[in-house]
């Protein structure tokens, strides 16, 4: 698909974070008729210039649609559209739907082994570089709650980049492959889609724990840091759970 064409029909980024837009509008066409599968995206570079912003940028929405299953890279070739009904049914998790609470509750149980894990290892193991790619996701959250949005996707930023400080590669790719049970609708929180709706407001300030014992390489804190943030996420949705069951 030409970069011209496709210029056409490009509107304004307007709300949310850019990574969050781009992802989104690539996720329309994927999802529309603009792009088939096997179809190549233009290049980060013609992207780029296309939403009038970094590479940088597009390279972390391109990543968002990656972990979603939506595209892959190819070396030297580019980032290709795949078919989402193949990929879904190849994925062991996918019966998995975050519209349900009963699946959220069972991956975040089963989330509080493998991160709470992967926080220890994280700061015992993560680069400069690494470090510095958390504390972006960490300020990206920050910016969606200051906002009033619901930080779905940079809150799977921040814990998708301390899977990757493990260095231990599997951690990432299970948390991708579980992403579909992570991220809660907002017909989930508020089934009439109320505008007053507010993200978790202890959301940065227990990420701002985790994050803090990263830096200071402290392997038992971040441990404990993780879990009291996950223990606390999974409680919340357990009461969640209860209330509808009741009502």
């Amino acid at each position: 698909m030409a970069v011209d064409s496709l210029q056409e029909t490009q509107k304004p980024i307007k709300s949310e974070t850019l990574v969050s837009q781009i992802s989104q509008h690539l996720r329309s066409e994927i999802a529309g008729t603009r792009y088939s599968p096997g179809d190549r995206l233009p290049s980060e570079a013609d992207l780029g210039r296309l939403f009038g912003v970094s590479r940088t940028v597009v390279r972390e929405a391109i990543a968002i649609l990656r972990s979603d299953g939506l595209v892959e890279a190819r070396k030297g070739s580019g980032v290709f559209v795949l078919d989402p009904e193949k990929e879904r049914l190849r994925h062991p998790f996918a019966d998995l739907s975050a519209e349900r609470i009963s699946d959220v509750i069972e991956v975040l149980e089963m989330r509080s082994a493998f991160e709470i894990r992967s926080a220890r290892l994280a700061a015992s193991r993560r680069s400069s570089r690494q470090l510095e790619t958390i504390l972006k996701a960490h300020e990206k959250v920050k910016t969606c709650v200051d906002a009033g949005d619901l930080p779905y996707d940079a809150d799977y930023e921040f814990h998708y980049s301390i899977a990757e400080a493990t260095q231990n590669k599997r951690f990432p790719q299970f948390l991708s492959m579980i992403r579909p049970g992570i991220l809660p609708r907002r017909e989930l929180i508020a089934p009439d889609c109320s505008p007053d709706v507010k993200p978790n407001p202890n959301l940065h300030r227990e990420h701002a724990k985790v994050l803090q014992a990263i830096v200071d390489g402290n392997a038992d804190a971040a441990e404990a840091a993780m879990a009291d943030h996950l223990d606390g996420t999974l409680e919340r949705y357990r009461i969640l759970l209860r209330d509808r069951l009741g009502s």
